[in-house]
């Protein structure tokens, strides 16, 4: 059997641009300030923030006097954060004592900080050329290099560090971490056992050591050195959060769950990352009362954080509070009224709430904040569509169209508007413009094929099909879709069966997939099966016209006349307008007055109630 439910919708929410909303805000904060991009000249030795363990040489600085006291002027204009002050008084400095690797690396990692790459690599140049035997300074120009792009060069010169002070650890971890960034797992992992072997009680190296296991699914090696950095350094949070990835890695939730709890318990109860880190492990999970309890300890420590604010309404919406949800989403927009994924999320809560116009009402506003803004355009679309109100939803669903003419998305949706509207012509434009821009999507293809059906172009519903199919083969809707225009047209038969089978084994709780394959049956001639599968469809389905209509046609075809006529009154109980049944019913006599009087009460019933309003489903 055919269904009106397109490929595209489901459950009453439509497809990828809405479907992972949810989700991707509970799991992300939404209000957020961007960081600005700016290179990084040095490898990050410590995600913690902490210093590093390894016992470190302290570079000397100048020994010329007036260099060293433009130094001294270049430090404090430093640690005062005047970067351009700092950069003066080293090159008076420099100036002063020109042979200095110390003001060469310091400078090189300023002029890197403000952007000015090619001045750092000049000086970088200067420094590896001359015989620097110093190893924290060729440490740091390595990670200048790195942050440079130049890893080659960067690795080459953590090799001369070692050369220099085989025995200090830093050269080694350093090197070790590039190579991680570089997902050279197994040199990697030879750096860190180096600088272990000379810094045993390092955290930092068991860390990254847990991460080169993690990348390479050695669960039980990540296990053991994400434990011992974390024995070594509790408050170390990176070795927390790779512990618990393990866990998440192995499909044990709990367990990473219980290392963030443990956390909090033992080390540091107010952790932002490690709550947000506990809350979104929650929220996966769907424990909505456990997330909800760290959220609000979190809006106790700063009952002004917006983020979680945020998250606590997601999760009323998922646990249908809506109201209470709406509540605190109009509270987030007076302090951020220009937030409109959240206005986003309102219209939904509203829309959940089957206040249908008070989500017109939301989205509307978003599109006068922001009038290009894709997402409103294809909500409001959506919501007309839903709503029946097709002329509404084709401004907002073209203009979709317009902003994002390579999104599948909003041609499917606006194919569906017109094919509702029985706007054949345009439907088959909008499908054939979207393929046009995204020949592979299936639902593009089959959706375009139901349009042809209605403009009984047959040879091209079946093309469109069968392309949806090669796309996707899986593709259960074109399976039944095609399979059951076999089977109601009495042609090719067995291909039919074959067709409507795997959608059944696909969706096999899908009624209407079940009907169609015992009408197949049927067609065939194995009227036992027909039945059998047809009063599946029955009990998945409950009442439906059709179905009883080709229930009907069983029992008329088995010679049970009695139970066809009553199969066939109940199609029409359920659509009195089938005139044409209704002229079969008598022809065949199969109806008696009593019969009758049921499709005449079903007639009566229909023409008396109010025409239905469209509400939200």
């Amino acid at each position: 059997m055919i269904t009106g439910n397109f490929t595209g919708l489901h459950c009453g929410r439509p497809w990828s641009w809405w479907g992972q909303v949810l989700f991707s805000l509970l799991a992300i904060p939404a209000i957020v300030a961007s960081c600005a991009n700016r290179p990084q000249a040095a490898i990050e030795l410590d995600p913690d923030g902490g210093a590093s363990q390894a016992t470190q040489a302290t570079m000397a600085p100048p020994k010329d006097p007036a260099a060293y006291y433009h130094f001294l002027l270049g430090y404090q204009a430093e640690l005062g954060k005047d970067t351009e002050q700092a950069i003066d008084h080293y090159l008076k400095a420099l100036d002063a004592d020109p042979a200095s690797a110390f003001l060469k690396t310091r400078l090189a990692a300023l002029y890197f900080s403000k952007g000015q790459v090619s001045e750092a690599l000049s000086l970088a140049e200067q420094v590896t050329e001359d015989d620097v035997r110093d190893p924290q300074i060729l440490v740091k120009i390595a990670g200048l290099y790195a942050g440079a792009g130049q890893m080659e060069k960067a690795l080459e010169t953590y090799d001369r560090a070692i050369a220099q002070d085989p025995q200090t650890s830093d050269a080694y971890f350093s090197k070790g971490v590039l190579l991680v960034n570089l997902k050279r797992f197994d040199e990697a992992e030879a750096a860190f056992l180096s600088g272990i072997e000379r810094s045993p009680n390092n955290a930092l190296g068991h860390y990254y050591l847990g991460r080169i296991g993690l990348e390479t699914k050695r669960f039980d090696m990540a296990r053991g050195h994400f434990e011992q950095a974390i024995a070594m350094r509790p408050r170390f949070e990176a070795s927390h959060f790779g512990l618990a990835s393990v866990y998440v890695a192995e499909q044990n939730v709990p367990k990473a769950i219980e290392v963030y709890r443990a956390y909090l318990k033992r080390v540091d109860p107010s952790s932002k990352e490690i709550r947000q880190r506990l809350i979104k492990l929650y929220i996966g999970e769907k424990s909505y009362a456990e997330a909800l309890e760290v959220l609000e300890q979190v809006l106790a420590d700063n009952p002004h954080d917006l983020d979680a604010q945020l998250r606590v309404s997601l999760i009323y919406g998922e646990q249908k509070e809506y109201p209470k949800a709406i509540s605190l989403l109009k509270q987030i927009l007076q302090v951020r009224p220009d937030e409109v994924k959240i206005r986003d999320y309102l219209g939904l809560m509203y829309e959940q709430s089957k206040n249908s116009e008070a989500a017109i009402e939301v989205y509307k506003e978003n599109l006068k904040l922001q009038p290009t803004y894709y997402d409103g355009h294809m909500h409001l679309g959506f919501l007309y569509y839903r709503l029946k109100r097709y002329p509404e939803a084709v401004p907002h669903l073209t203009e979709a169209v317009q902003l994002s003419p390579d999104k599948a998305d909003p041609h499917l949706l606006l194919g569906l508007t017109y094919l509702q509207a029985e706007q054949y012509e345009d439907a088959v434009r909008a499908f054939q413009e979207g393929i046009r821009h995204n020949p592979t999507s299936p639902d593009l293809h089959f959706n375009l094929g139901t349009t042809y059906d209605k403009l009984n172009r047959f040879d091209d519903v079946v093309a469109s099909m069968e392309v949806a199919l090669r796309l996707d083969p899986k593709h259960a809707d074109a399976l039944n879709y095609l399979g059951y225009s076999y089977a109601d047209r009495g042609i090719r038969i067995e291909e039919a069966v074959a067709l409507t089978q795997r959608a059944v084994e696909l969706k096999p709780d899908n009624g209407y997939y079940v009907d169609s394959l015992g009408w197949a049956f049927f067609k065939m001639g194995r009227l036992d099966e027909a039945l059998k599968e047809i009063n599946r469809a029955i009990s998945l389905v409950g009442d439906d016209p059709v179905i009883f209509e080709h229930l009907g046609e069983i029992y008329l075809k088995q010679d049970q006349p009695e139970k066809a006529g009553e199969a066939w009154v109940r199609s029409l109980e359920l659509d009195p307008s089938n005139s044409k049944l209704i002229e079969r019913l008598r022809e065949l006599e199969l109806g008696d007055s009593m019969l009758e009087d049921r499709v005449r009460q079903a007639q009566r019933r229909v023409s008396e109630q109010p025409q239905a309003q469209p509400s939200t489903p």
